[in-house]
C-alpha cells in the first residue's frame, strides 16, 4: 500500500500545514513512504516496512520537506490504525540505497520568511516522528545508509535501531549550519547514549568541520542497537527484529545519567563553547540549553522547547549565511569555475616531489594513498634523505595506529615512496611538485634542474604559498607547463587546494592540476597568479591590521580579543603561532614588497622572531595558548597614545581592510566572483559558516559599501546576506 492522503491531526494546525506545503511544492523533492508487509520469521507476526524514497538516483539524497513529512505522517497514521486493529505487530522504517535520509530539505529552510511558517515546519517534524514513538507496537529503524540531521532523528524516535556495518555518515550537523537538532534530537539522544556522548554528537563533531560517526562507533556508544553485515542487511534486520519481538533478544538500555554528571558535562561544554566561540554563534548555545533541560523535562515540554528554538533560528542571518556557505562547499565546489575541460588533463602515473621536509612528506603520503602511484622524492644530502624516510614511516605508523589505514595499506604506502639525492630519478614522472623553502632563487634552481631531466609532456607544479609562479618559471624553455598547486597545512585534513594559473600556463597543465586535486579528494579553486593568491592574502591583511594597531599603541590583549565576535577558529596571535612567526613574517614581507603599505611591516614581531619567542604561552592543558601572551607587550612599548584603539576599533579596522582587499582582488580578477573567495576562506582558513564566509558578512556589516562603494552581492543573493 502507498499513502496519498495529507490530512493533518498533529499540533501543527492543518491550515498552516496546507499553506506551507503549497508554498514549497515548487522546490521540494518530495519523499514518499510506500509500505510493504513482511511476514517475520519464527512466527513473530507481520511487520509493516516503510521505505523513505524521493524517487531519484543515489546522487540525490532523500530529504524531508513539508510535503514529504505530510506523506510520511499519513503513512504512519495508517499503520497506527492497523496496529490498533491487530493487523501488524511492528513497524520499521528504512531508506533507498545509500540513505535513510539526509535530513531536512535545506532549500526550503532557506526560503522561510515568516515566523508562522518556521514554527509550522518545526512542529511538523515533531508531529510526524511522534507517531513512531506512539505507534502502539514496537518500531524499528533499519539504517541502511547515511542518516543525517532529521534522518537520524527518525531513527532516534524508534524503539530499536539496526545499522549496516558499512555506514560511515551518521550525524546531527545542525549546529554546523546554524540550527539545532529540533525534531527530537536534543531530547532523545542524551537519554539514549548519555549526556557526554550526546554533547559530542550535537556540538563537538559538528563544530570540528562537521565530522560524522560510523556504524561501529554508533554501536559502541549505544546510538544503534546492532551493526549488521551490509550484504544482506535488510534480511538480517528483519530476523533481528523478529528475535526482539519474540523475546529471544533483550536490548539493554543505559541508565539515565545522574543530575551531577549531567550538570558537570553541560558546564564543561558551555566553558568549551565560550573558549572557542565567545558567544559569536547562537545555535550551539541554544542546542546546549536544550540538552541541559532534557534530563528533567517531559517529552511535551522538551519538544515545545525544541520547536521554539528551531523557529527562532530559522529566521536568523546566522542560518541564511550558513546555508549559503554550505551550498558553496557541497554543491558549487563540484564544478570549479574556470577549470579547463577535463579531457585536457594529462594522465598521472607517477609523481615526483622535490624536498622531503614536513610539507613534502605530507604530500607524498597523500599522493601515495589517493592516487596509488609511485612517489619519487629528492633531497640535497643523505642526512635529509634519512630524515625524510623516517618522517614518512612515522607519519604512516601513526595513521595506522589510529585506525585511519590498515597495516597492509600502511605497508603499501611506505613501499610506494622512495627518497634519494639524485634528481635524475624523477625523469619518468608525469607530475613534479617542488616543495622546498619559500625563496624565489631556490625554487627557480629546482625548476631549472627539473626541466633538464623531465619528459617534455610532464607538468611542473609549485606548492608556493605566496610567490609569483610566472617569475618562478620565466627562465624556463617551457613555462607553459608550470602551474601552482597550493596545499594547506596539515595536508591530510585541509580540504582546499588553490590552483594557480600563471599568464603562460597551458590549459593542459591547469586541467592536470584540477584533476589531481579532485583525485586527492580536495576542493580546487582556480586563482590568478597574484601575490598571496586568496587565503594568505586575506589572512595576512587581517594579521597586518592587528599588528599595525598594536604598533600604534593598542594593547596586545585588546587587539587579540577584538576579533572574537567573528567566531574565528583561533585568535590572531594563536594563528601566527600556528603558522610559525618566521613563516608569517616571510609572507608579510613578500606581500609588503608586492602590494605596498596595505601590508605594513611590524618591528615588534620582527624582534620576537629574532629572539625566538612565542606569541602565545606554551600549552599547559588550560587553553591559555589560545590567547596572546601579555608578556610580549614589552617589544611594542608602553600601550596608549592617540593611535590606540579599543576592541571595536580594531575589529572595524580589520573588516575595513578586508573589504578593501576583497574589492581589489575582484578588480584584479584573482578569482571571477566573490563566491570563490568565500569558498577559499571557509575551506582554507576555517572562516565560520555562520558568517557565510567573508563577503556576505562584509555586506551585512556595511563595510563593503563604506569602503569600496558597493555591495559584493545583490541583496537576497548571497545573503542570504
Amino acid at each position: 500500500m502507498t499513502a496519498t492522503t495529507t490530512t493533518w491531526s498533529g499540533t501543527a494546525a492543518a491550515e498552516d500545514v496546507g499553506r506551507l506545503t503549497a508554498a514549497t511544492a515548487d522546490v521540494e523533492r518530495v519523499t514518499h513512504a510506500p509500505v510493504r508487509d513482511v511476514v517475520l520469521p519464527g512466527g513473530a507476526g507481520t511487520l509493516a516496512l516503510v521505505t523513505l524514497d524521493n524517487g531519484l538516483d543515489h546522487t540525490k539524497p532523500t530529504t524531508l520537506g513539508p510535503n514529504g513529512l505530510a506523506e510520511i505522517a499519513a503513512t504512519l497514521r495508517a499503520q497506527q490504525a492497523r496496529a490498533a486493529a491487530g493487523e501488524i505487530v511492528a513497524v520499521a522504517v528504512t531508506g533507498k540505497p545509500y540513505y535513510l535520509a539526509a535530513g531536512a530539505d535545506l532549500r526550503i529552510m532557506g526560503r522561510l520568511t515568516s515566523v508562522d511558517d518556521a514554527r509550522t515546519i518545526a512542529r511538523m517534524g515533531h508531529d510526524t516522528y511522534r507517531l513512531l514513538r506512539d505507534m502502539g507496537v514496537p518500531t524499528f529503524a533499519f539504517v541502511n545508509g547515511a542518516a543525517l540531521g532529521g534522518g537520524l532523528e527518525i531513527a532516534l524516535a524508534c524503539s530499536y535501531r539496526t545499522v549496516s556495518a558499512d555506514v560511515s555518515a551518521l550525524a546531527l550537523p545542525e549546529t554546523y549550519l546554524g540550527l539545532v537538532p529540533g525534531w527530537g534530537g536534543c531530547y532523545h539522544l542524551p537519554r539514549l547514549v548519555g549526556v557526554e556522548a550526546a554533547v559530542d554528537l550535537i556540538l563537538t563533531r559538528p563544530l570540528a568541520n562537521n565530522r560524522r560517526t560510523d556504524a561501529a562507533t554508533a554501536a559502541r556508544i549505544g546510538l544503534v542497537d546492532v551493526a549488521l553485515h551490509p550484504a544482506d542487511f535488510l534480511e538480517q534486520s528483519l530476523a533481528w527484529a523478529s528475535r526482539v519481538l519474540t523475546g529471544e533478544v533483550e536490548v539493554a538500555r543505559r541508565p539515565l545519567d545522574d543530575a551531577a554528571t549531567w550538570d558537570a558535562v553541560v558546564g564543561a561544554a558551555r566553558a568549551q563553547l565560550d573558549r572557542r566561540l565567545h558567544g559569536s554563534r547562537r545555535a550551539p548555545y541554544a542546542a546546549l540549553e536544550l540538552v541541559a533541560a532534557a534530563r528533567e523535562s517531559d517529552v511535551d515540554t522538551a519538544f515545545a522547547a525544541e520547536d521554539e528554538a528551531l523557529t527562532d533560528l530559522l529566521m536568523t542571518d546566522e542560518l541564511r549565511a550558513g546555508l549559503y556557505a554550505f551550498d558553496l562547499v557541497t554543491r558549487r565546489s563540484r564544478k570549479p569555475t574556470g577549470a579547463p575541460d577535463r579531457s585536457l588533463a594529462r594522465p598521472v602515473r607517477s609523481v615526483g616531489i622535490v624536498g622531503a621536509g614536513l610539507m613534502a612528506r605530507q604530500l607524498a603520503v597523500l599522493v601515495a594513498r589517493r592516487l596509488r602511484v609511485p612517489v619519487l622524492m629528492t633531497e640535497v644530502d643523505d642526512e635529509r634523505v634519512a630524515a625524510g624516510l623516517e618522517g614518512i614511516r612515522s607519519m604512516v605508523a601513526q595513521m595506522a595506529a589510529k585506525g585511519r589505514m590498515s597495516e597492509a595499506e600502511a605497508n603499501r604506502v611506505v613501499g610506494s615512496i622512495t627518497v634519494s639525492t639524485d634528481i635524475g630519478t624523477l625523469a619518468g614522472v608525469d607530475l613534479a611538485i617542488e616543495a622546498v623553502t619559500e625563496v624565489m632563487g631556490v625554487k627557480q634552481q629546482v625548476f631549472s634542474a627539473l626541466e633538464k631531466v623531465l619528459d617534455p609532456e610532464a607538468v611542473l607544479a609549485t606548492n608556493t604559498s605566496a610567490l609569483s609562479v610566472a617569475e618562478m618559471s620565466a627562465h624556463l624553455d617551457h613555462p607553459e607547463r608550470v602551474v601552482g598547486l597550493h596545499f594547506f597545512n596539515p595536508v591530510a585534513q585541509m580540504p582546499l587546494v588553490e590552483v594557480v594559473r600563471a599568464e603562460r600556463s597551458s590549459d593542459a597543465a591547469v586541467a592536470t592540476a584540477f584533476a589531481v586535486a579532485e583525485q586527492l579528494r580536495k576542493t580546487a579553486v582556480g586563482v590568478a597568479d597574484r601575490p598571496g593568491f586568496v587565503v594568505n592574502r586575506l589572512l595576512l591583511r587581517m594579521l597586518a591590521e592587528v599588528a599595525a594597531a598594536v604598533e600604534a599603541g593598542t594593547p596586545v590583549e585588546v587587539a587579540d580579543r577584538a576579533l572574537r565576535p567573528l567566531g574565528l577558529p583561533m585568535g590572531p596571535f594563536a594563528l601566527i603561532q600556528l603558522v610559525g612567526l618566521p613563516v608569517a613574517l616571510h609572507v608579510l614581507r613578500s606581500l609588503h614588497e608586492d602590494l605596498g603599505d596595505r601590508y605594513p611591516l611590524s618591528p615588534g614581531l620582527e624582534r620576537l622572531a629574532a629572539e625566538g619567542r612565542r606569541v602565545v604561552p606554551e600549552p599547559d592543558g588550560s587553553g591559555r595558548e589560545q590567547d596572546v601572551d601579555p608578556a610580549i607587550q614589552e617589544v611594542f612599548g608602553e600601550p596608549g597614545g592617540p593611535g590606540a584603539l579599543d576592541e571595536a576599533g580594531v575589529l572595524d579596522a580589520v573588516l575595513a581592510g578586508l573589504a578593501e582587499e576583497v574589492g581589489l582582488m575582484l578588480d584584479e580578477r584573482v578569482v571571477a566572483e566573490p563566491e570563490q573567495i568565500d569558498l577559499c576562506m571557509v575551506l582554507g582558513a576555517g572562516w565560520p559558516l555562520h558568517l557565510g564566509g567573508i563577503t556576505p558578512h562584509l555586506d551585512r556589516s556595511g563595510h563593503a559599501e563604506r569602503v569600496i562603494g558597493r555591495r559584493l552581492h545583490e541583496p537576497g543573493v548571497a545573503s542570504l546576506a
